[in-house]
């Protein structure tokens, strides 16, 4: 039974880092909230910053995409059970998104400025709209199975 609850409350774990990471990337890129957005911070050279984000966005997409995968997912179930499978690759992709938002370079510049109070209301309602939608759409295809909780709470009431 103890490696029962193991598994729920690391399952638990990963899902409580995904929640904060998603809530971190709202304000991270919502400029708010958070003691690090994408535009806070000294600015260094286009370049660098360029060069320091895009390999922070690879090391993403490479772990994501690579986890994600049927032949890693064969081999992974060999140093991990399979029951704490999902729950790793959600607490693998919340660390790989934390070191992002940890050490991302602004850029500088502006893209594009709102002066207007209506408009720029609109567009922060619009944001959040959005993140909305993300979450909601998590929930259309199960969002507990997606971030691997219904796996270990199976697990743990013996059914799985």
């Amino acid at each position: 039974m103890l490696g029962r609850v193991t598994a729920f409350l690391y399952g638990v774990f990963c899902y409580i880092a995904f929640l904060a990471t998603f809530l971190y990337a709202v304000g991270f890129l919502g400029n708010f909230g958070v003691p690090k957005s994408i535009d806070s911070g000294p600015q260094m050279a286009l370049g660098y910053a360029l060069a320091i984000n895009l390999a922070l966005l690879g090391l993403f997409a490479v772990q994501h995409s690579v986890m994600a995968r049927p032949w890693f997912k064969n081999l992974w179930v060999c140093v991990v059970p399979p029951v704490v499978e999902r729950s790793t690759y959600v607490l693998f992709s919340s660390v790989a998104l934390l070191l992002l938002f940890w050490k991302w370079e602004p850029m500088g510049g502006v893209v594009w400025s709102v002066t207007n109070p209506y408009v720029h209301g609109a567009i922060e309602t619009l944001y959040g709209a959005g993140w909305l939608v993300v979450l909601v759409a998590t929930f259309l295809i199960n969002h507990f199975d997606l971030f691997g909780l219904r796996q270990v709470w199976f697990h743990l009431k013996g059914e799985q």
